[in-house]
């Protein structure tokens, strides 16, 4: 786009529940196009209290004086009216969490269009984010995604890229592309209104299904080498959490650091501990935990955990996993 092209203002209606969506959310809400609506699940119990609490899409829109929908559903027609008398020409949707029907995706002038976490078609699905991670790509990224019925197989209208660090996270990653994400969609929205957008279809044949994790899962398989579980750790951190058995109870894993460090002990088998963390035997290489979680304790570093527990780790006697 020239300096001298300006963008026609549009219309939108903006889907999106988590956090994710709302950093999203909130880069439109810095360009001249209008938040006619916003939709967003439905309140849900939430802490200690259980008590109702809303979206970080809801709360943000609310504080934009943005009108919020929480319909259960968009399958029955009352719903589907509703949303076609906002005569909206764009639908944004990012992490929404509802099933749009066709007549949905129809309704906007311009249809609709997703913002996904990954580079399409690598990743389609519950959990692309962690899953790069877990398989270990070396990159990621946004794909703005014209929506179709199909789970993420519409064409693609912009893709942006970022590198995955040795020591990133499913939440430092989270992060950066929720961020990106914003980016990206003020500028796809940007080139749709201005009609400069070249959609590309998907290879299919490249796609995978990013299933969602399990906290059995996370179990560590000390079988495995160093690299592979460090990945896990990451993949799983925050949630739900990397784990193995230490005494016959979980011990969660927070932090790993890969090694190329060999070893003649049985995997799972504690080779070293001292304040830089706790190297332990796998089935290539080994790796050193860094920040661990005791069961009902919260998580510490080694360090300090050693401070008022120095033989918990014994080299050589402590095996996990058993």
């Amino acid at each position: 786009m020239s300096a001298t092209t300006k963008a026609a203002p549009l219309r939108i209606i903006f889907a999106g529940t988590p956090e994710f969506a709302a950093r999203s959310l909130e880069a439109l809400l810095t360009t001249e196009h209008e938040v006619i609506a916003v939709y967003s699940q439905p309140d849900r119990p939430a802490g200690r209290g259980q008590k109702l609490t809303p979206s970080p899409v809801k709360v943000l829109a609310e504080q934009h004086n943005i009108p919020v929908y929480q319909p259960v559903t968009l399958r029955d027609a009352e719903a589907q009216q509703q949303l076609a008398d906002l005569k909206a020409d764009l639908m944004v949707v990012v992490a929404y969490g509802l099933i749009l029907p066709q007549v949905v995706l129809d309704t906007p002038r311009l249809g609709c269009i997703n913002v996904h976490g990954s580079l399409l078609p690598r990743w389609r699905g519950a959990a692309p984010i962690q899953r790069a991670i877990y398989f270990g790509d070396a990159e990621t990224g946004i794909t703005i995604m014209q929506m179709e019925a199909g789970l993420d197989t519409g064409p693609m209208l912009l893709k942006t890229q970022l590198e995955i660090t040795a020591t990133d996270t499913a939440e430092t990653l989270h992060d950066k592309l929720a961020l990106q994400g914003g980016e990206a969609l003020k500028q796809a929205v940007d080139a749709l209104s201005l009609g400069t957008l070249v959609a590309e279809v998907q290879d299919d044949s490249l796609s995978n299904y990013a299933e969602k994790l399990s906290k059995a899962e996370g179990e560590l398989d000390w079988n495995q080498s160093a690299i592979q579980l460090d990945r896990v750790v990451r993949a799983f951190n925050p949630w739900p959490v990397a784990w193995t058995l230490f005494n016959g109870q979980p011990l969660r894993i927070w932090q790993a650091q890969p090694e190329a460090t060999q070893s003649d002990l049985p995997v799972g088998t504690v080779i070293s501990s001292d304040k830089t963390g706790v190297l332990v035997a796998c089935g290539e290489g080994a790796l050193r935990l860094k920040t661990l979680q005791l069961p009902g304790k919260k998580a510490l570093a080694v360090a300090d955990i050693l401070n008022s527990r120095k033989d918990l780790f014994i080299s050589a006697e402590t095996r996990f996993g058993q």
